[in-house]
């Protein structure tokens, strides 16, 4: 296995890196001094391709990292962190981002949970109006850019108080009539992932994808408790807990708002971000009864009798078996 870069260690005559701030299964993201900008610092996102794919695949992964990052690199948006640059260092691709300080909202929400309180509703809604303005942005680029991974580490709060989302480890390019290799293995963090996400070649995923993730990240951050993973849910729908159960003083349509894009199914949750938007805001009407629809992805259950019960019906089903026979006879 590839060993991660050293402290010190210059990419491409430019980069030098000071040190990893971060690992995923797809490979490492550093801290870089950027040599020829003096004072400027950005963050290196490492790709680390599959070695075991044949030579044509992994020309391919290749090529559409470079076809991603290209698209990438043109987004601008005061929520997005500004893509700088993309190359490759023998079998690594790197793309170069602007680093953003300040905390990740993880840390923001362990820190009120350790003080055995929550987060304020109005500070997590102003987020997610900022994040929802982000993600709409990218669901109407041409073409559409699906991000995939939203949770609340990838998500940084500047000292200015703007969010920024950050790592496009996993991004989509959804471009029509196309299959599309997943450049990186994995398909998002299991807490915030749809069902639809988990289909090995993501013919599934779409802009409804990431508005499951958004609101399944705004479940924990608001009640300090990870939402039952969909996988589960697909098994029992009674494992998902209403958020104002954990946390009382959650508004009730922000509650039904967060289960709506929870949905299961895709075609149950909001048709697009802003609609999701909206209805945390009280601007958009919820439909009935949304939150707690049974999908097509749903096992029915099935009621089982008391055992008295049932001795009861086969006493009378062997009454009535006999008295049949007689009147035959």
């Amino acid at each position: 296995m590839p060993q991660p870069l050293k402290n010190g260690e210059i990419l491409r005559d430019r980069y030098k890196i000071r040190e990893q701030i971060g690992q995923g299964g797809t490979g490492s993201i550093y801290l870089a001094d950027d040599i020829r900008l003096e004072g400027r610092l950005c963050a290196l996102k490492e790709v680390e391709h599959n070695q075991a794919l044949p030579i044509e695949v992994f020309k391919q992964a290749r090529e559409q990292f470079f076809r991603e990052a290209s698209v990438l690199a043109r987004l601008d948006h005061p929520n997005l962190p500004k893509v700088s640059d993309f190359f490759s260092d023998g079998p690594r691709d790197y793309l170069v981002m602007d680093y953003v300080p300040g905390k990740d909202l993880r840390e923001r929400m362990l820190e009120v949970r350790r003080d055995k309180t929550f987060l304020s509703e109005n500070e997590v809604i102003r987020w997610a109006v900022q994040i929802a303005d982000a993600l709409n942005y990218l669901h109407h680029q041409e073409p559409s850019i699906i991000h995939r991974d939203i949770k609340p580490s990838n998500l940084k709060i500047t000292p200015s108080g703007v969010i920024k989302l950050v790592d496009f480890g996993l991004v989509k390019i959804l471009a029509p009539n196309e299959v599309t290799i997943t450049i990186i293995q994995g398909q998002g963090t299991a807490l915030y992932t749809p069902l639809e996400q988990y289909g090995g070649d993501d013919t599934h995923t779409e802009a409804r994808a990431d508005i499951f993730s958004f609101a399944a990240t705004l479940y924990h951050l608001l009640t300090n408790e990870p939402p039952a993973e969909a996988r589960k849910r697909f098994l029992d729908t009674r494992s998902l807990t209403r958020p104002r159960e954990i946390n009382p003083r959650i508004s009730s349509h922000v509650e039904r708002a967060i289960l709506w894009a929870m949905s299961l199914h895709p075609d149950d949750r909001p048709n697009n971000v802003i609609e999701f938007r909206d209805a945390l805001l009280g601007k958009h009407e919820i439909p009935e009864r949304a939150d707690l629809k049974q999908t097509s992805f749903d096992i029915p259950t099935f009621s089982i009798f008391p055992e008295e019960q049932i001795a009861g019906y086969t006493v009378l089903g062997l009454f009535l078996l006999g008295l049949i026979t007689t009147l035959l006879r």
